[in-house]
């Protein structure tokens, strides 16, 4: 009896052209290159120095830290959501963020799938307990925006559900905003090559294939789906008083640093070196829709 697991294989539409993709292969396929970055409208051939991003990266962490100095002294709240395709690179982001702060006041929220009770809950509900305290700094991995995304692609909400979410999102984070929280979203965007390779590295490597998971597998053939929910996403709730920022994050450290620099200029905190911060890249990062086809 043949006992091997099935393949999982997908049939893909890259490039104009049908490709077969199976996950499981260990060998990468030609028609993936590792140098293609290009992918997805990315203005960058190659990937950002190691060594620059090291210290680039120390420099903004130590930038991060007096953030939370200020922050137990003022009571400032901070809360960032981070959005975006799977393999985005949110999770990397987050770490990145989060590294040497204090995890008294510093934390990530990563919801798993509502509970019966959640389900029949206003849909806003469940995150609400999770917002910032005095002095705390957020992060959502993931956030309200699964019904924005992934709910309708995946049949996980009904049409007039996900109609409803548009409408009373940006109405939603007006509360928010008039709460005087810092509040950011974050749209990392990635192409489809990039999501590939990922996606194939996570499968093959150990430390990595728990981020794997069966509806990643299940979403791979939707890109279309996701690409049309991003659209109409951004579009109906990118406002003046919770803006989207979107990000092209191929280049993971270029995306780090960038998102990092975005919330530290945002911040009037006490001790601020804007030497040491830096200028954001304008090809990597810019506000709303429009910047997605910027270029």
């Amino acid at each position: 009896m043949n006992t091997a697991p099935e393949s999982r294989a997908v049939e893909l539409k890259l490039d104009g052209e049908m490709r077969i993709f199976d996950i499981d292969d260990p060998k990468l396929p030609k028609w993936i290159d590792d140098e293609s970055l290009a992918s997805g409208g990315f203005p960058y051939e190659k990937k950002m120095d190691e060594d620059e991003y090291e210290s680039e990266l120390e420099k903004l962490q130590i930038e991060l830290v007096k953030v939370q100095f200020w922050q137990q002294k003022t009571g400032q709240r901070v809360m960032a959501l981070l959005e975006g395709r799977d393999a985005a690179g949110k999770g990397g982001a987050i770490h990145a963020t989060l590294s040497y702060m204090n995890p008294r006041s510093a934390r990530v929220v990563a919801l798993t799938k509502p509970t019966e009770t959640e389900a029949g809950q206003w849909y806003f509900q469940r995150y609400v307990p999770h917002f910032p305290s005095r002095g705390e700094f957020v992060l959502f991995d993931r956030s309200w925006y699964n019904r924005a995304g992934v709910e309708p692609v995946m049949g996980f909400c009904t049409p007039e559900q996900y109609d409803d979410f548009l409408k009373q999102a940006p109405r939603f984070e007006k509360l928010v905003e008039q709460d005087d929280i810092h509040f950011f979203k974050f749209w990392l965007d990635i192409g489809r090559k990039m999501q590939l390779e990922r996606f194939h590295d996570r499968c093959h490597d150990p430390l990595k294939m728990w981020k794997l998971s069966s509806m990643d597998i299940a979403a791979l053939d939707k890109w279309e789906d996701y690409t049309e929910k991003r659209d109409r996403m951004l579009k109906e709730t990118h406002t003046d008083h919770a803006p989207w920022t979107v990000i092209k994050a191929n280049d993971k450290r270029r995306a780090r640093l960038n998102l990092i620099r975005h919330i530290l200029l945002s911040l009037d905190y006490e001790g601020k070196d804007q030497g040491k911060i830096g200028k954001i890249d304008e090809k990597i990062i810019g506000a709303g829709p429009g910047f997605l086809t910027k270029g």
